[in-house]
């Protein structure tokens, strides 16, 4: 369904649906899929299971990997789709120095949205209200010069499918 290589990041706290939007996006374009989180070094893990959110030095050395991971898949022509927070802007910087055309989808929701999700899982080191209030507060939102946003009430259908249409306008193909 691809007519060019993209480097995609599809952003937003956790609970808002990144992964399985992230899959599906990636299904639906034929490329690869990456989750952000399988990169946090085990001391980021542990911390942020001890309900302790992390600093900008733990993620430094996760976003510099993912910002790698953007420049593998450019440099081979290949399409990829990474799932990863990204909370600020200075860490979007850091992963456009791997994919400079790096097209964003930021998956915003209400703080009561992103709880319920949050508490009806439990296969996810990620885990509580004080750590979802951690990352709201730590939330740069992006302009919409920088980022294509999309509420998270919608199905993952159809933000998928709003998604690939807007990828495919004139001034992205």
């Amino acid at each position: 369904m691809e007519t060019s290589p993209k480097c995609i990041l599809v952003m937003g706290v956790s609970g808002s649906g990144k992964s399985h939007i992230g899959r599906a996006l990636a299904k639906e374009l034929g490329c690869h899929f990456i989750d952000g989180d399988d990169h946090h070094s085990a001391s980021s893990i542990a911390k942020m299971s001890r309900g302790e959110p992390l600093s900008d030095d733990d993620r430094k050395d996760w976003l510099v990997t993912l910002s790698g991971l953007y420049r593998d898949y450019h440099y081979r022509g290949e399409s990829v789709v990474i799932g990863c927070s990204a909370l600020k802007k200075r860490y979007r910087d850091v992963l456009r120095q791997g994919a400079p055309e790096l097209e964003i989808l930021y998956l915003h929701g209400s703080r009561e949205t992103l709880l319920q999700r949050l508490t009806s899982r439990d296969s996810h080191f990620f885990h509580g209200e004080h750590m979802l209030d951690s990352q709201l507060e730590a939330l740069e939102i992006p302009l919409a010069s920088e980022a294509w946003q999309i509420d998270i009430r919608q199905s993952p259908e159809d933000i998928v499918e709003r998604y690939v249409i807007y990828l495919r306008d004139s001034r992205h193909a």
